[in-house]
């Protein structure tokens, strides 16, 4: 797939030429899990340094073995930005024995930051959506199809404060998160290198307005797909769905995308004949086999969506590609 360039990345690009300053002494080295935290760091970096992302393109991050070259750079790292524990659980571990000097941030555990539990059963049997409502304070008026879930806001920070709850791990598929972790990022490189805090600043606080402008575009361009039947491989989406209004009928797989067992696919099979599912969506990291398997005897339609932006070139502005990608991806199956 080839893409245009982005406004996004144009956008940012432009405004971190502006602020960035002279300065180059002592700008750390930032090393972060997946491409889409090294697009928000170098958002916020602008031309003063480049973060590195340990994990290939195209490598699930739930069992990902690093490379030399990958511990090499970790172990350089003056800041690690990671999802948190729950998506690399193994990152932790290693950040301690190459990195010990490190900061770690893991930006899914920051207050404010969005966290939803596992959904259960194949087909979300105890899910309705909406239950994890995310009105955060400040928003209200970028419509974030927050209004239909405003009486359950306080049950999101009830999920939020459980000790010990494990996790949907696939937090930045909400760019409200993104809009957080943004600020975050900012906060840790300018304690890190307060002579470019300014810089810091400000290109953190355009990205933001930019996140800002595009969550309005999508939550316009989703609202009439608020009742569209779909499933996903594995449920991956839900942050992305809870922000923008959608809700699957049921994963393949489960979150970690470990391999179904025949009777989950069954179950799934009949979720859609029963539900009239319209689109069941593949994932290029994993076995399109699999979704033949399900769609069979099915009027159901495939089309492909990637929550890790594969085919999306890494950099600033691949954060926003990824979003918007998602996003076509729902508009385009439904059109056909």
């Amino acid at each position: 797939m080839t893409l245009r360039p982005s406004l996004f990345a144009l956008a940012l690009c432009s405004t971190a030429a502006v602020t960035t300053t002279a300065a180059q002494a002592e700008v750390p080295n930032v090393v972060t899990d997946i491409a889409p935290i090294q697009s928000l760091a170098a958002l916020v970096m602008g031309d003063l340094g480049a973060p590195v992302a340990l994990m290939r393109q195209g490598a699930s991050p739930h069992d990902y073995a690093l490379r030399p070259s990958d511990a090499e750079a970790l172990q350089s790292a003056d800041l690690v930005l990671w999802t948190g524990p729950e998506l690399a659980p193994w990152l932790a571990e290693m950040v301690g024995k190459v990195a010990p000097e490190a900061v770690s941030v893991p930006l899914a555990e920051l207050d404010g930051a969005v966290e939803l539990p596992f959904r259960e059963g194949a087909t979300f049997e105890k899910h309705v959506h909406g239950e994890e409502g995310h009105e955060e304070e400040g928003h209200e008026e970028e419509g974030h199809a927050e209004e239909a879930h405003d009486d359950h806001a306080d049950d999101d920070h009830a999920d939020h404060d459980h000790a010990g709850e494990s996790h949907d791990p696939h937090s930045w598929l909400d760019p409200m998160n993104g809009r957080i972790w943004l600020g975050e990022i900012a906060t840790q490189l300018a304690a890190l290198d307060p002579d470019n805090t300014e810089t810091y600043r400000a290109n953190a606080t355009a990205a933001q307005a930019q996140l800002d402008e595009m969550i309005q575009t999508i939550s316009t361009e989703m609202m009439p797909l608020q009742d569209m039947n779909f499933i996903v491989f594995h449920d991956a989406y839900q942050y992305f769905e809870n922000r923008f209004g959608l809700s699957a009928a049921g994963a393949i797989s489960l979150g970690d995308a470990t391999a179904p067992s025949p009777a989950r696919i069954r179950e799934i099979q009949d979720e859609i004949k029963a539900q009239n599912v319209t689109c069941v969506f593949s994932e290029p990291q994993f076995s399109a086999a699999l979704v033949e398997t399900v769609l069979d005897g099915t009027s159901a339609r495939s089309a492909v969506i990637d929550p890790l932006g594969v085919e999306i070139t890494p950099g600033a502005g691949f954060y926003g590609d990824l979003i918007k990608e998602v996003a076509a991806a729902f508009a385009s199956c439904a059109a056909e």
